[in-house]
């Protein structure tokens, strides 16, 4: 292949910026800017001077070599390590370019590790998804796939999946001979149903992953005047949301998020529920609606200070929500006479003062809810190219079982088997075409 470079570093002045070059030529390129690299062994650091004269000095820099295929990308692989000027990261790009190094792609440098073999395509993406990390739970699951959690599980069904399916293939070469059957059915059975229970498992985890990556979905409702905004902005630390004494001053939802012990919490106060004939004010109440059905977690905020405790939803589902946590917060605790707040961490009511800014139990609550809900046995999706694809493969699975079942011939069971590896291939790029490879790798920050 060709040699690329690029810088690594984000845009902009620094104490030092890294520029990195991948490629063939690659050290006998930088070596003809910096000091002598044909000797110099792998995972070696050498101090030099970036020039291109003797009398011509750009900076003075650190030299890393990585040998191929001990490197990132699998080639030989260089690192400079320069001072932070943006002038200085310029004129390196344009002397390497003109000793033959051409500028890299978008992503461009994890594709060759991909297409080099460091790494399949789940964890070609955690790269991504580890550099746009922004809390400890998104490191840990990008982390974690970088590893070769989601390869490995996938890895291991591909396998039982590919044996089944040669020995039916094999049956379909010796097709005039109907009573020959290599493929045990009765293993094949058990096999698709043990690889349909994976994958559910599999398919099932994205919402969790989903919300680690993207943030878990807070819905705060309640009926008007509870405090609702004013519970967001407490918990927000600012005024986010207007705050008043008149009815229905909150029409539309207001979204903001927070972190917390390392987990992302996407807050959305929604407009207060209650009877009322303001068409305006009614579609900001649908729109509550539409938020808490799909909140992850809802706080119910009522007004302490009332006889009667105002109804959540009156939608199907009530207050169960299906399985979703709903936490009640009983909230203006200030205006009561011996009512304090209070923690009780195996409740899921809380007594508050949002007003006095007295969050810090519920903040708490929401966190070991959070961590209920990611208390996830095995492997853990969290991107939805995977997804669609492991829902291809699960519905394939069950066409197999399904198939076994009635009786169907090989013929079908091939394609249906065939169906499921694709899919299943898809997913760690054993089976993929350029366009998803360019697609995937687009989105990628340059230098990496």
């Amino acid at each position: 292949m060709d040699t690329i470079s690029a810088i690594s570093t984000p845009y902009g002045s620094g104490g030092i910026a890294i520029v990195r070059v991948s490629g063939d030529d690659a050290i006998a390129i930088v070596e003809r800017l910096t000091c002598p690299l044909q000797n110099a062994k792998g995972y070696t650091v050498r101090h030099a001077y970036l020039h291109r004269r003797a009398d011509e000095i750009l900076d003075e820099v650190l030299v890393s070599v990585f040998r191929a295929p001990h490197s990132f990308t699998g080639e030989d692989v260089v690192e400079i390590a320069c001072h932070g000027s943006l002038y200085i990261q310029q004129e390196l790009l344009r002397w390497l370019a003109e000793e033959g190094c051409r500028i890299a792609r978008a992503g461009e440098f994890t594709q060759r590790a991909f297409l080099n073999g460091k790494m399949d395509l789940t964890q070609a993406e955690a790269v991504a998804d580890l550099i746009a990390a922004e809390t400890k739970a998104e490191k840990d699951l990008a982390l974690s796939q970088l590893r070769g959690s989601v390869s490995s599980e996938l890895a291991a069904l591909r396998e039982q999946l590919l044996h089944f399916t040669s020995l039916i293939e094999l049956e379909l070469d010796f097709a005039d001979h109907e009573e020959l059957e290599f493929a045990d059915r009765g293993e094949l059975k058990e096999l698709a149903q043990k690889i349909e229970e994976t994958l559910t498992a599999l398919v099932g985890s994205f919402k969790t992953g989903n919300a680690i990556k993207n943030g878990i979905p807070v819905a705060i409702a309640g009926a008007t005047n509870a405090g609702k905004s004013t519970l967001l902005n407490a918990l927000l630390g600012e005024q986010r949301a207007i705050v008043s004494d008149i009815q229905g001053t909150t029409r539309d939802t207001v979204e903001d998020t927070i972190v917390l012990d390392g987990i992302l919490f996407r807050l959305i106060d929604t407009a207060g529920l209650r009877n009322t004939n303001d068409m305006l004010e009614n579609m900001g109440i649908e729109r509550s609606r539409q938020a808490i059905e799909k909140a992850q977690i809802v706080l119910h905020v009522v007004d302490v200070t009332k006889d009667e405790r105002e109804p959540l939803l009156t939608s199907p589902g009530g207050e169960e929500m299906g399985s979703k946590p709903v936490l009640h917060v009983y909230n203006k605790v200030d205006l009561l006479k011996g009512v304090k707040q209070t923690e009780d961490p195996d409740s899921p009511n809380i007594y508050i003062s949002a007003k006095n800014g007295e969050v810090e139990a519920l903040k708490r609550l929401l966190v070991k809810t959070a961590q209920g809900m990611f208390q996830h046995n095995g492997t853990v999706i969290s991107n939805a190219r995977h997804y669609e694809a492991l829902v291809r493969a699960q519905e394939a699975i069950r066409r197999v079982r399904e198939g076994l079942q009635e009786g169907v011939s090989g013929e079908f069971l091939s394609m249906d088997l065939q169906d499921c590896l694709t899919a299943l291939g898809e997913i760690t790029g054993q089976i993929t075409s350029q366009e998803v490879l360019n697609n995937i790798f687009s989105k990628f920050c340059i230098g990496k």
